[in-house]
């Protein structure tokens, strides 16, 4: 009797510091983020006096001022683009090349599934360097050939290299789940005389949601916020800017001059696009997939 008091003790104990550990988690989270919010509407004479205290006024001239002084719309229209179409890429194609890695045995599927897995080892910051070179001397032949350059300074090049660059993370994790979904759904579609195409598409890949809904938000989360290969390759001064860039011109723009406000409403954009995804698609990325059996 004694012991079990004693269990349930420790077990409301460890409870406790579990609960505890995670507040002061979520709080370290939530305390900087709601700061940042805080502050992008505050004027600039607030920012001297106690920065925790609450802004006098709503002070949305400093989105106004970042959005169209600072071109922060014009940098993130080009984020919304690369980002779509980049996820959009990666999807056409890494969904089918998953499909059949994980359902297909072929010459040379083994070695696909090792390059694959050796491209998750590959840090690609480590190979932002070859990648710029590559498509610098690409831009040069085109000059030489067609009189003109392509390659450099282009949000639709940025947004596939984006995707190259997350395939092998893509195809791992969407092949994974591939392989957890029992064969008896694909043979009853050939039953019912549907292809290959058709059932992949149709049954298949609405079975394999919460995996896709997972893979479109980490990616557009890394696509958002990415900063070294944008700046990389889109180096020209007068040439278009992703988000990240453009803020990080902004922040040193304004630290310079000591106007904040317009500062933290720049980041205010950067974040809020993630947190509206976050919020919409939560509960298909936490939740697991449930696969009932066949009746009968």
């Amino acid at each position: 009797m004694i012991s079990k008091e004693r269990t349930s003790s420790s077990g409301k104990l460890y409870k406790i510091f579990i609960y505890f550990v995670l507040i002061l988690m979520a709080l370290s989270i939530l305390i900087p983020v709601a700061w940042v919010f805080m502050a992008s509407i505050k004027q600039n004479v607030e920012f001297y006096g106690n920065p925790w205290r609450l802004p006098a006024s709503f002070y949305l001239e400093n989105f106004r001022a970042a959005w169209t002084t600072a071109k922060m719309g014009e940098y993130m229209l080009n984020s919304v683009y690369v980002t779509t179409l980049a996820i959009t890429i990666l999807l056409v194609v890494a969904l089918p090349a998953s499909y059949v890695l994980a359902r297909f045995k072929f010459r040379g599927a083994k070695f696909l599934n090792t390059a694959f897995m050796a491209g998750l080892f590959i840090n690609v910051n480590y190979i932002v360097v070859p990648i710029f070179l590559m498509l610098k001397d690409g831009d040069q032949f085109l000059k030489k050939t067609f009189g003109s350059f392509f390659l450099m300074n282009n949000l639709t090049v940025l947004a596939v290299v984006y995707a190259a660059t997350a395939l092998p993370f893509t195809i791992y994790l969407i092949s994974s789940y591939f392989v957890t979904i029992p064969k008896d759904f694909e043979e009853a579609a050939y039953i019912d005389g549907a292809g290959y195409g058709r059932t992949m598409i149709q049954i298949i890949f609405p079975m394999a949601k919460p995996s896709i809904i997972t893979v479109v938000l980490f990616n557009f989360l890394s696509f958002w916020n990415e900063y070294i290969i944008s700046m990389t390759l889109m180096s020209s001064a007068k040439g278009p800017k992703t988000l990240p860039v453009g803020l990080l011109n902004l922040m040193q723009a304004q630290q310079s001059a000591a106007n904040y406000g317009p500062m933290y409403a720049g980041l205010v954009l950067v974040m809020l696009p993630t947190l509206i995804l976050y919020v919409c698609v939560q509960k298909n990325l936490t939740k697991g997939m449930t696969v009932g059996g066949l009746k009968g």
